[in-house]
């Protein structure tokens, strides 16, 4: 049976007569490239949020280039820059998982993946721009990484999150099964890695590779608290924030310690300064991984709260 003539020869609206129409199966795999759409091809705001964030550094650093706000070594400082945002962006992509379940925030773990292939892209441009400063000298670059302690972990941790992200698509899912969870869990010593590379080659101001540390002390105590399935409520989140600063500021001052014998007492003081004297100068990492994790430990009592309400409406 044959179409009528006005059938065969209608167009879609907005399209010229002859033209042919995209096949179906690639417009949808376009669409599944588009960062800030979900998995249902609708506009995420939060997903345009976060690929919004992971562009930002990017821009900063091209802008400051430009401006010639880079000092009297741009291309050193481009690549610290570089490296700096990737540790940044790889502690935010770890703390996902944690809100998402302290927060009753199921929608957050859409962004996991497209921040962990930010993490994976800062990392390469971290490593291009340090190509680029040493004149691609190959024999050169290869020497330095291979004699330098921090450039040798830098680039370990650089090979695996390159694996990560190379095994982060849904059909590398369903190939490994379950050693993919395995391999992913990797996440956690490659971030260990990553940390110590920043702070070896911060060398004297260790402000923020301390920070970092201590919000992946943070992170890991999240961790924890679900794989021994303790209590999750404001008593305890509050009691980890804590830990976690008190972890921090024992990492603080062991780490000036070993590298610069400055007394380990005096840096511990330090952290005390602020109830000492009221000197909002002298917060410390520590002070910052306490605020956090008791910030999270308000979200969650505030998300808890708003939740009973409506449990109780729906069973009466």
């Amino acid at each position: 049976m044959t179409a009528p003539p006005s059938a065969r020869g209608a167009t879609a609206p907005g399209r010229p007569p002859g033209a042919r129409a995209a096949p179906a199966g690639k417009a949808s795999a376009l669409r599944g490239w588009l960062p800030w759409l979900d998995r249902q091809g609708r506009f995420s705001g939060l997903r345009a949020a976060a690929f919004a964030l992971t562009l930002l550094p990017a821009v900063l650093v091209l802008y400051a280039a430009w401006m010639g706000q880079l000092g009297s070594k741009p291309w050193t400082e481009a690549i610290h820059r570089v490296g700096i945002w990737a540790v940044r962006l790889l502690i935010l992509s770890l703390a996902i998982s944690p809100l998402r379940r302290l927060l009753d925030w199921s929608k957050l773990i859409g962004i996991r993946r497209l921040l962990g292939l930010s993490v994976m892209a800062y990392a390469l441009g971290h490593l291009g721009l340090y190509c680029i400063d040493m004149a691609f000298d190959w024999g050169l670059i290869v020497s330095e990484i291979a004699r330098r302690f921090y450039l040798t972990i830098g680039f370990v941790a650089l090979l695996g999150l390159c694996a990560l992200g190379a095994t982060s698509t849904d059909r590398m899912i369903r190939r490994l099964g379950k050693n993919w969870q395995r391999l992913h869990n990797l996440v956690y010593p490659i971030t260990a890695l990553a940390l110590l590379h920043f702070a070896l080659q911060s060398k004297i101001d260790v402000t923020e590779p301390v920070l970092m540390s201590g919000l992946f002390v943070l992170l890991l105590l999240y961790r924890g608290l679900y794989r021994w399935k303790l209590p999750v409520s404001l008593p305890v989140l509050a009691g980890l924030a804590l830990l976690a600063g008190l972890a921090t500021a024992l990492l603080e001052s062991g780490w000036y310690a070993l590298t610069s014998g400055v007394s380990p007492w005096l840096v511990f003081q330090a952290n005390a300064d602020i109830l000492t004297y009221w000197d909002y100068a002298s917060i410390r990492p520590a002070h910052w991984v306490a605020l956090a994790g008791l910030a999270v430990a308000a979200a969650h009592a505030w998300r808890a709260g708003r939740a009973r309400p409506r449990r109780r409406v729906a069973t009466a």
